[in-house]
């Protein structure tokens, strides 16, 4: 797959755009005043692999709490690149509070909810004009819900002039490039770099998603943020979100992207990070953490122990990649595969770097372990989980740990 040629833009230590990998970001929910529930969940959307967070600055609370988390994150020894999401009264925080100009990575500005394409721009003007003061760059961040109105009033009368009028779907799509664009180079006129501008055209549609990106990727060399702007909740919202950005993603558009998913009340905020992630490891783009292979199921398996066993596989991997990460690396390029039966177990199990394959109902009760494409025991017995789970450790730390050759890891075993 060949990435679109964009400019790289640096955001803190994170680089976006051109051959740098795709980057994933998420966004909090809490209340930014509330500087302990901020640090508190950038940290651990942070740890759960997220290279950006953003947080809503809205009042003089919320500005005035920026710096502070940003310290307390540091404190943590947490470093990542904290954005500022800015609407309608922007302008007059990052004056009034010069403090959270500094210590905010990018500033995220909204064309359409700031003086942008109206009688006068100062507002726009004065965010663009404290981004190059203080070197940072910004995201111009069109979205359909909230899109320059008198652009696309404007926009739409001329469309209805024409012999043969666009659809208003498409004349929508354009104003939100023409919105995205024009703002950029705005703020190019206005002192900021090329490659300090990162755009996006935020919709909820998947097919509009597409579209709009497609022709923002024909029409310049910013780097792109793509994702629905509202994906949904549960399934609905991962679903979605994979359908819009797998067909982007392989045609080399995006250069970072969000999982906008609405968590359960009191639900675990982390799952758009790892969500988004899962779609980069899928189509190959980018490894995070081991994958675990696992057949369905079928009348072959009535029982749920190879289940459960892929279950506890996997969130032992996620457990222990905080560590992994740091002592092996490589280790999220992992393959295994935990499969039911006999029929596509043992072909599977080959395919994998490490792979079982547990005994399906009437089989017998022997689980064939091959490593690297070899049979290497068979496990029987109620302690099958724990030597599975042994062969994984000591795999991960020879392979990993040292340049000990297959041959020796055999004889490990």
């Amino acid at each position: 797959m060949q990435r679109r040629k964009t400019h790289t833009v640096k955001i803190g230590k994170v680089r976006v755009g051109s051959d740098a990998p795709v980057v994933v970001q998420s966004m909090t929910n809490t209340d930014t005043a509330d500087v302990a529930s901020t640090i508190q969940q950038v940290a651990a959307l942070a740890t759960a692999g997220s290279e950006l967070v953003r947080v809503t600055v809205n009042n003089d609370e919320a500005a005035k709490a920026v710096p502070a988390i940003v310290e307390g994150l540091d404190k943590l020894g947490i470093d990542v690149p904290i954005v500022g999401d800015f609407h309608y009264n922007g302008h007059q925080l990052l004056k009034k509070y010069p403090e959270c100009a500094r210590a905010l990575a990018k500033y995220r500005i909204n064309p359409g909810n700031v003086s942008i394409g109206r009688k006068d721009d100062d507002n726009f003007r004065t965010m663009i004009e404290c981004a190059v003061e203080n070197q940072k760059p910004v995201r111009i961040g069109v979205n359909w819900g909230s899109l320059d109105q008198a652009l696309l009033t404007r926009m739409m009368d001329e469309n209805s002039k024409l012999s043969n009028p666009l659809p208003a779907r498409d004349v929508m799509m354009e104003a939100m490039c023409r919105s995205a664009l024009d703002s950029a180079a705005a703020a190019e006129q206005y002192g900021l770099r090329s490659d300090q501008i990162i755009i996006s055209g935020k919709v909820s549609g998947v097919l509009d998603l597409i579209d709009v990106y497609q022709m923002l990727a024909a029409r310049c060399e910013y780097p792109l943020h793509l994702g629905l702007t509202e994906a949904g909740m549960g399934m609905k919202g991962i679903v979605a979100s994979t359908a819009g950005l797998a067909p982007l993603l392989l045609q080399g558009i995006g250069d970072t992207i969000r999982v906008s998913l609405t968590p359960k009340p009191g639900g675990d905020r982390t799952e758009e990070v790892l969500t988004a992630q899962q779609i980069l490891q899928s189509l190959g783009i980018r490894s995070f953490t081991p994958q675990v292979t696992a057949c369905p199921g079928c009348g072959r398996t009535t029982s749920t122990f190879f289940q459960e066993l892929a279950q506890q596989i996997q969130d032992y991997l996620r457990e222990s990649m905080p560590v992994w990460r740091a002592q092996y690396p490589g280790v999220e390029e992992l393959k295994l595969a935990v499969m039911g039966c006999v029929v596509n177990g043992p072909g599977e199990s080959k395919h994998a770097n490490i792979g079982i394959s547990l005994p399906g109902t009437f089989e017998e009760p022997k689980a064939p372990v091959y490593v690297d494409g070899r049979l290497l025991t068979t496990l029987r017995g109620d302690t099958i989980v724990s030597d599975f789970q042994k062969i994984l450790d000591d795999y991960v730390k020879n392979r990993y740990g040292s340049s000990q050759s297959e041959a020796e890891l055999v004889e490990v075993h």
